[in-house]
């Protein structure tokens, strides 16, 4: 599912591609970032702040700061593709 593309001492750059009903594991994201969905669709989201569904469209990024826990599901009937923008930078 993940293809890191660049890690470096400033950005570590990763695709991730996900099948229908594909999710990421819990996880806690240790740096800010940025994700820029190349497809448009639904990613849902379970966390210690709940469950949500964000609806992603093709080229619109947004921002997260660190500390972020929470496990990501493809909730699509079709493959969902983003690349994550870790900032390691403080």
């Amino acid at each position: 599912m993940p293809t890191v593309r660049i890690d470096n001492e400033r950005v570590r750059v990763t695709e991730w591609r996900f099948a229908p009903g594909a999710a990421t594991g819990f996880h806690r994201h240790e740096h800010d970032y940025v994700v820029v969905p190349l497809t448009t669709g639904r990613l849902a989201s379970s966390g210690p702040a709940g469950d949500s569904v964000a609806e992603l469209v093709t080229g619109a990024p947004y921002f997260r700061p660190a500390g972020v826990e929470h496990d990501v599901r493809n909730a699509n009937a079709f493959e969902f593709v983003f690349v994550e923008i870790e900032l390691k930078l403080a």
